[in-house]
């Protein structure tokens, strides 16, 4: 086992100490952000930009990603955060969820983005692939902390757990003894799924620029990450599942991601229909009597015939004329 802690040092009478886990969480945080940036200045946008926002998106990130963690574990019968609420602060010893870090990380961006008016789809698309890998650059520190495993299993890359690190399912340690117990490594299983998922929307995307919509590559990753964690989650017994189901939060969530994913790219490439902003426009000035139009849903244009009467009213002289002859 790795020792979770690098490094302690005593300052001013108070214990500093860097672990792992902080240490691959922002590494994973740079990797993700340094890509971002490469994928943005490829579109033709300011790649610095990410930096930017990535001062809002990164903290909003891990505060949801804790308070989801928090609350999760909770929902599973756990007391731990709450007998001892300061150890809901204390992120280095572990404990983040990626649907709260998903939820605050996405509403600080989208508000960074409409406030600085930036193309939101092209921030997006950028920013998917990004963000897989740099989740999976992350992932060891589940594995230096022993955390995040799964059941007990026979395959030869299942990992030991110790026994102040065991589910409470699995701390019978006559029944799962620890030097012959060996647990899925569910973490690697996300890690290599999300690094998979990059790769496939990075290179789709490059290898066929003139097939991407706005918006595809961040459908695709919806998409791919609902559906990797919707599997992977068949092998996490420490999720809280929904009462009178056998159905995890998790689960329920990431179906839903893989839901939205294929209707946005359903909707971003016409096979899907909704109607448009500026046929509602058109119909509202039509309820209030103005021009007599159709909309555009309906493949009309302005009526020519209204257009001649105005005319010929603006325009007395001429129908004048048109008397005579």
């Amino acid at each position: 086992m790795i020792d979770p802690i690098i490094f302690s040092i005593k300052l001013f009478g108070l214990t500093l100490t860097l672990r792992w886990y902080g240490v691959l969480v922002m590494l994973g945080a740079l990797v993700g952000t340094w890509i971002a940036e490469k994928e943005v200045n490829r579109r033709g946008e300011n790649g610095e930009r990410i930096w930017d926002l990535m001062v809002w998106v990164l903290p909003a990130g891990i505060v949801g990603a804790r308070l989801w963690y928090i609350l999760n574990t909770t929902l599973g019968g756990s007391r731990y955060y709450l007998d001892d609420p300061l150890k809901i602060i204390n992120i280095p010893e572990g404990g983040l969820h990626f649907f709260g870090g998903l939820v605050f990380g996405a509403i600080a961006l989208l508000l960074y983005l409409n406030w600085n008016k930036l193309d939101v789809w092209l921030f997006l698309d950028a920013i998917a692939p990004a963000a897989l890998i740099g989740q999976a650059v992350a992932r060891p520190a589940n594995f230096i902390n022993q955390e995040l495993y799964g059941p007990p299993t026979q395959l030869p890359w299942g990992i030991s757990i110790d026994a102040g690190n065991r589910l409470p399912q699995y701390s019978d340690m006559n029944r799962y003894p620890v030097e012959s117990t060996q647990f899925h490594p569910t973490f690697a299983y996300e890690m290599i799924w999300n690094f998979l998922a990059a790769l496939l929307l990075i290179w789709y995307a490059r290898q066929f620029p003139q097939r991407m919509k706005p918006g595809a590559v961040f459908g695709g990753w919806l998409v791919l990450a609902g559906l990797g964690r919707f599997i992977i989650e068949f092998f996490r017994p420490d999720q809280p599942l929904i009462p009178g189901t056998a159905i995890s939060y998790s689960s329920l969530i990431s179906i839903l991601m893989a839901i939205a994913g294929t209707l946005l790219l359903l909707i971003r490439y016409g096979i899907m229909r909704i109607p448009q902003a500026d046929a509602w426009e058109e119909q509202y000035e039509i309820s209030k009597g103005g021009v007599e139009t159709r909309t555009k849903a309906d493949g009309a244009s302005v009526n020519k015939s209204l257009g001649n009467r105005r005319k010929s009213a603006v325009n007395p002289a001429a129908k004048k004329a048109a008397s005579k002859k």
